[in-house]
């Protein structure tokens, strides 16, 4: 069965998009359509989780707006994605960042960089 599934999705799953990981920071433009009017939007953060496989793969976005934490989840072969940017490379020990959501100010999007 999942032989068929595979099959079937292999033309739907992205090859376009950068690779990027949990704890990287990313940008994701996505296409926003109002009316008859299409636009980009762009949602910046913190990549705190990966889930799923091939064409039910998912990704986790979290970032600071107005001192509340906002969280998105992203099917990664959507088309409503334009495309990702990744804006920092990070090294993580862990592969879902979930403490981050205890976090206050600062603390909240520190995530030990990668040297260049």
């Amino acid at each position: 069965m999942n032989r068929v599934i595979n099959e079937i999705t292999k033309d739907a799953i992205r090859t376009d998009l950068v690779d990027f990981k949990v704890g990287d920071g990313v940008r994701v433009h996505l296409k926003i359509r109002e009316g008859g009017k299409e636009r980009i939007q762009v949602f910046a953060g913190i990549v705190i989780a990966r889930r799923g496989s091939g064409i039910h793969e998912t990704f986790t976005v979290r970032r600071i707006s107005f001192g509340e934490g906002v969280e998105k989840v992203f099917p990664l072969n959507a088309p409503t994605i334009d495309r990702i940017e990744v804006d920092r490379v990070s090294v993580r020990r862990r592969a879902r960042l979930y403490y981050l959501r205890d976090r206050i100010g600062k603390e909240a999007t520190k995530v030990k960089e990668k040297r260049r």
